[in-house]
């Protein structure tokens, strides 16, 4: 028998890599919500190189897409990594193909606050596909960076693959109904620069209508600043307006006549911010005016008290664990309770700290210890609890609760957290203890 020309073999062997990019599976798009790293499936039109012979197909694509970031700050810069988890190609020969002929790019759709589209690329890599077998998963990442706080969407985009196998041929598939559903979402938020400015008063108190000096620094030069009475978190009728000089510096003077007032704050805009402010400083109303004849004045004292705590009880059993398995020994931190009575613009801070777990002529290091805070408010109280952040207590020690500063501070609170400790596999058996010690300050 003669042998095959080349041409004929060059265009045998393009046919078959046109149709193994291009066998799909029919279907519709997968409803999917929006949200963090979900698949999600979306109609797909899938052109196969002119040589290969073969019509345009619809088929499906399921795809994820995960970012590195997913609370990042105006400016970042954010990696996006595009996974083809399900291709819609398949091989349709009986012709096993090699490995590592594919080269896919693509596109990642940017939605919400901010709008664009990312080009994302992937590595020349693939594993060996069977005859018949389905097409590989394969990934490509890309970056963006963030221009616009708040919720940014991202959806799969088109996606290409170029495969190198005798010939070099692409096979470009297009989302049919742009954009595809939403796979992964980013929050970002504004990058601003740190608050540096600060006021100073010159007297702590005075009479009803009494001018105060306020000087202050920090501010932006130029701008138009407003003094302002505080009571409480609100904003008294007491105000003036002065004008930063070149420097950032404010100096000037508030009358201040309301008799609630217990501070004084210094901002720029057309409302107080904590970002564009400064304060609230303590400044009080002492009412020294005359009693008119024939009325009596009725005054009394609320008297300051202290910032305390006390817990529910002092021991804590964790679930045990088996020997060879070890994992997570949980329980629950017994209920620590905060009275703030002190009054007065100071928060406070709940934090703990663990020692080694000893026991059996062994230990369990203090870092194996992690817990998850949670803290609640009474109502009334003018201050609000903040629970600390989930992860490791350890020896150096974690929050577990805390209250800012702030104008009017105080209440009552209740503190816990749900704790884990890490029993390596091969921990001796028999009974380990450690010692769990929580400061309020």
């Amino acid at each position: 028998m003669g042998s095959t020309p080349r041409s004929s073999r060059r265009r045998h062997w393009a046919s078959l890599l046109g149709a193994t990019a291009l066998a799909v599976t029919t279907g519709g798009a997968l409803a999917c919500p929006a949200g963090a790293a979900t698949d999600v499936s979306f109609p797909t039109h899938c052109v196969p190189p002119p040589i290969a012979g073969i019509p345009p197909i619809d088929g499906t694509t399921t795809a994820r897409l995960a970012v590195d970031d997913t609370t990042p700050e105006v400016g970042d810069t954010v990696t996006v990594t595009y996974t083809v988890v399900a291709p819609a190609a398949s091989n349709p020969t009986d012709l096993a193909l090699p490995a590592d002929i594919m080269t896919p790019t693509g596109k990642v759709t940017l939605g919400g606050a901010q709008t664009g589209s990312i080009t994302v690329t992937g590595p020349k890599k693939n594993d060996p596909v069977p005859g018949k077998g389905a097409f590989p998963s394969f990934s490509m990442t890309g970056t963006f960076t963030v221009t616009s706080p708040g919720a940014i969407t991202l959806s799969p985009g088109d996606y290409n693959i170029h495969t190198s196998y005798i010939l070099e041929l692409d096979t470009p598939c297009t989302v049919i109904n742009p954009p595809a559903p939403v796979s992964e979402t980013v929050t970002a938020a504004d990058n601003l620069p740190a608050n540096t400015r600060a006021i100073q008063l010159g007297s702590a108190s005075g009479s009803p209508g009494a001018s105060v000096a306020v000087t202050g620094s920090g501010f932006t030069p130029g701008a138009s600043v407003t003094l302002a009475g505080r009571s409480g978190s609100a904003q008294t009728a007491d105000t003036a307006t002065v004008t930063a000089n070149g420097q950032g510096n404010i100096s000037g003077s508030l009358v201040v006549s309301d008799l609630t007032t217990n501070g004084v704050v210094a901002y720029e805009g057309s409302a107080w911010s904590a970002d564009l402010g400064a304060g609230p400083v303590a400044y009080v109303v002492i009412d020294d005016q005359p009693v008119p004849d024939g009325s009596q004045k009725v005054t009394t004292t609320v008297r300051a008290g202290t910032l305390s705590m006390s817990q529910a009880g002092d021991a804590v059993q964790l679930s045990g664990v088996e020997f060879g398995q070890g994992g997570a020994s949980t329980g629950a931190l017994q209920t620590v309770t905060v009275k703030d009575f002190r009054g007065g613009p100071a928060g406070w801070s709940l934090t703990g700290k663990v020692t080694d777990f000893s026991g059996s002529g062994a230990k369990i290091d203090a870092g194996k210890l992690s817990w998850t805070p949670a803290c609640s408010t009474k109502a009334g109280s003018p201050s609000t609890c903040q629970a600390g952040s989930a992860g490791t207590v350890g020896a150096s020690g974690a929050t577990l609760a805390s209250t800012p500063d702030g104008t009017a501070t105080g209440g009552e609170f209740t503190a816990n957290a749900r704790l884990s400790l890490d029993v390596p596999s091969f921990t001796p058996p028999g009974t380990y203890a450690g010692v769990l010690t929580l400061t309020l300050s």
